[in-house]
């Protein structure tokens, strides 16, 4: 079409032929998710290296009416940075932007372009003594907009929070190329709307980060990593309060695991839990800037074990030792991709009925499909519980509504920390409250009136209603 041939020559002269990918074969990363579930063909790949450049490329998606998929790292879990198969969708690669602008050891802030990748912002931060909480098993290759964007968890979020909670500014582009530059290195900041959280966790369907300061901390001096069995999930409960009632806030992450779980790292990585088998295991990590941290922990762990909490359990001796602990939680989401399909749910529940919801999904599951096998791991001081259903894909929408259907009734989220993405569009659709549905519908309409801006993500397309 000759509307494409002049988008794409006035593409190139803004960013130059290293900043536009068209070759099938360059755009293939692009066009398809990390799990390999949602695949598109972009029109083109733009990749800009600064944010001028991203406004420009807005702006001139907005004359020609080009819709935007935003996307870092493309690591995410829902195909929220793909897109369509249409053939008229651009994909705007941040990777090009991946300067760390500053790090401020004092004020404890770190001003980050979209494209940094997470891990080298972590070190960079440890390089001056101080912490970026943020940590996710994809931290070689997540990007920074693209964490932000989504509002990424992991592993920390029990002691530090959601993303959301480590984000002091936010520099965005909008659908119309203004650039809004809100970073601001402040902790304290009350003056009007706090307009950053609308654009946190909209998976670039409302604009696109192109820049975030966010909070340091100081880098823990100790670190105690345990695993512990534990006879079934209230007791993995309570084995978290007894812990959190004797170390109160040094503990950084909880996570409960099936023994089926670390059955399958065991098969398919030879990686061998190091105490007896049981039914569930629970991985603790403390972590603080004082000492006496392992004495500490030794004695509250004493303490679980004495009162039944647990039934074995072991305290890394080394940093190495803990590492490998690590890597039987780490290993889990591979050894099921390795063992063959599944039907993979990102859940939350309020964390007293984590035993109950349990039950509950496990039953509706017997009865929707006997014999099945579950795959459940997750972070237990978080109740975000990784639900997961080994079995053909072609069951996928009966397994999703039967668990969802469980979730709701639990009170809980469809999507903890992954994000909806492409993946639960019509899940969350279905499931939200009507007045939920408006508002989020009007924050669209009103800040992205031409829909360009990640169409299909999140919310359903207008054409899906009729409107």
């Amino acid at each position: 079409m000759m509307s494409d041939a002049a988008f794409l020559s006035r593409l190139r002269e803004k960013l130059g032929t290293t900043g536009v990918l068209m070759d099938p074969a360059q755009c293939e990363s692009y066009a398809i998710d990390w799990r390999r579930l949602f695949q598109g063909k972009p029109l083109v790949v733009a990749r800009p290296s600064n944010t001028h450049e991203v406004a420009a490329v807005v702006a001139l998606c907005r004359d020609y009416q080009i819709a935007i998929v935003p996307q870092a790292g493309n690591t995410g879990m829902a195909g929220g940075a793909v897109p369509d198969a249409s053939g008229r969708e651009l994909v705007l690669s941040l990777a090009r932007m991946n300067t760390i602008r500053s790090i401020d050891p004092v004020g404890m802030t770190m001003e980050v372009e979209a494209g940094v990748i997470l891990k080298t912002a972590q070190d960079a931060a440890a390089a001056q003594g101080r912490l970026l909480p943020v940590s996710l098993a994809a931290e070689g290759s997540a990007m920074m907009g693209g964490i932000v964007a989504t509002n990424a968890g992991g592993l920390n979020v029990l002691r530090y929070g959601m993303t959301r909670a480590l984000v002091l500014g936010l520099e965005v582009v909008l659908p119309d190329a203004t650039i809004v530059n809100g970073l601001r290195h402040l902790r304290k900041d009350n003056a009007g709307y706090d307009w950053k959280q609308v654009f946190i966790g909209s998976e670039g369907t409302l604009g696109i980060v192109t820049a975030a300061v966010m909070r340091l901390l100081p880098q823990p001096k100790d670190s105690v990593t345990a695993l512990l069995s534990v006879p079934h999930p209230q007791a993995a409960l309570d084995l978290l309060a007894c812990v959190q009632s004797e170390l109160g806030d040094s503990i950084t992450a909880c996570e409960m695991m099936a023994g089926f779980s670390l059955g399958l790292v065991e098969k398919h990585f030879g990686l061998r839990r190091p105490i007896a088998d049981g039914e569930w295991f629970v991985l603790i990590e403390a972590a603080s800037t004082l000492s006496g941290l392992r004495e500490a922990t030794e004695t509250a762990l004493g303490h679980a074990l004495q009162r039944g909490f647990a039934l074995d359990g072991i305290i890394a001796e080394s940093g190495r030792q803990a590492a490998e602990l690590w890597q039987l939680r780490e290993r889990i989401t591979e050894s099921e991709g390795k063992e063959g399909k599944s039907v993979k749910h990102d859940v939350s529940v309020p964390i007293p009925l984590i035993p109950a919801f349990l039950r509950a999904a496990d039953e509706a599951m017997a009865r929707l499909l006997p014999g099945t096998r579950i795959n459940c791991f997750g972070h237990l001081g978080d109740g975000n519980l990784h639900y997961n259903i080994l079995v053909d894909r072609h069951t996928a929408d009966e397994v999703n509504v039967v668990v969802h259907d469980v979730v709701q009734r639990f009170g809980g989220s469809i999507s903890a920390e992954h994000g909806i993405g492409q993946y639960r569009v019509a899940e969350l659709d279905r499931r939200r409250a009507p007045e939920e549905q408006i508002l989020s519908r009007k924050i669209k309409d009103a800040i992205d009136p031409d829909g360009l801006m990640n169409p299909g993500k999140v919310l359903p397309r207008k054409s899906a209603h009729g409107h």
